[in-house]
């Protein structure tokens, strides 16, 4: 992750998390100055930073953007050149069986995080209010689902399918509202599915070679035909730094990786991989635990996006191959087998706060 000279202080919400955390630790590995806001829930996780604990550039602060008077004060005492919100809840299945804290999050969240930044941009003057921003983070999901062919765009029309698509697309309109309505110099991100280090593990590709390295069958959606495009996380930082640096005020960006692939044959390709990193003491192949259940409600069924006006006005493409990319996630959680631990019995939460307010 590059950013120019201007970069400043950063806001970033939501920055113990899978996306967050990874932007984090780039953003400060970078020596940009950065104020961390995360609430912990399920998947906030301060293993994730705790390279950062003495880190002067680094500020964490447990609370949650619902809060007006605490993001109020962090605004007021930090200053910050930016906000980016990757502050959401954001697994489907979970908003499948609990939508109200999707609703509490994504929605009322990020609407309060819009007027504490509304309130703290009118106060700005000169160069700093011309080059402030409001990132939103969101997701191709909004889009609902594509068919066999074609991709989504920018203009897209929205279509979400699952509760968390739904309270995405919410939020997603409140800040082109804010932008419209009260000249807040927002940007937005749409990115497909991302994929790497210290993501959890209870995601796809994470949950299939921890379960395929203990021998456990490996649970697939329907009949796996569920076609996704996977972007590595750190190409989706990089992404959101053009997109900061140089992106058009009010425009919304597509981020995607061009790496589409049928659930089915991912899960296959994780076997093979760790077939030949982990060989199974009885010589089969990790792909005879492959068990086909009941599909989950409103499974979309493809998504794939259309990356062109990225590229085309800010020069970004994805630079890690899925191939490349997958090896190298397999082989981080064959090495992190405590962070592994830590995240799956909950017991990373409130631990090492390290620098905080």
């Amino acid at each position: 992750m590059r950013f120019d000279d201007s970069a400043g202080v950063l806001l970033v919400t939501g920055g113990a998390g899978f996306i967050g955390g990874n932007f984090v630790l780039g953003a400060v590995g970078s020596g940009v100055r950065v104020v961390n806001l995360d609430a912990l829930t399920y998947a906030g996780n301060l293993d994730t930073i705790a390279a950062l604990d003495a880190d002067p550039n680094h500020v964490f602060v447990r609370g949650d953007i619902s809060d007006r008077a605490q993001v109020d004060r962090l605004l007021a005492d930090h200053h910050p050149r930016a906000i980016l919100n990757f502050a959401a809840e954001s697994h489907v299945d979970r908003s499948i069986d609990g939508p109200a804290a999707f609703i509490q999050t994504n929605v009322v969240g990020t609407l309060v995080l819009l007027e504490a930044a509304r309130d703290y941009w009118k106060s700005l003057t000169g160069s700093d209010r011309a080059t402030f921003r409001f990132l939103h983070v969101s997701t191709d999901e909004v889009y609902g689902s594509l068919g066999d062919e074609g991709y989504f765009t920018e203009t897209t029309p929205y279509a979400p399918n699952s509760p968390y698509s739904a309270s995405k697309a919410a939020s997603d309109h409140l800040v082109r509202s804010f932008h419209h309505t009260y000249g807040l110099p927002v940007l937005t991100t749409h990115c497909s599915n991302n994929y790497g280090p210290y993501q959890f593990p209870d995601k796809l590709i994470p949950l299939m070679i921890l379960k395929a390295v203990a021998g456990e069958p490996l649970p697939v959606y329907g009949d796996g035909g569920n076609v996704r495009d996977w972007l590595h996380v750190a190409d989706h930082c990089a992404a959101i730094v053009r997109v900061l640096e140089a992106g058009r005020v009010g425009q919304t960006y597509n981020i995607g990786g061009n790496a589409e692939r049928r659930n089915i044959d991912l899960v296959r390709e994780i076997c093979r991989l760790i077939d030949a990193r982990v060989p199974r003491s009885d010589v089969l192949s990790r792909e005879s635990k492959v068990t086909f259940v009941e599909d989950r409600p409103g499974h979309d069924r493809r998504y794939a996006i259309d990356a062109g006006k990225i590229r085309r006005e800010l020069g970004w493409v994805p630079t890690v191959s899925f191939e490349q990319g997958l090896s190298q996630t397999l082989d981080w959680y064959l090495t992190n087998s405590e962070w592994i631990r830590r995240a799956q019995t909950g017991i990373y939460r409130g631990q090492r706060l390290g620098r905080r307010t």
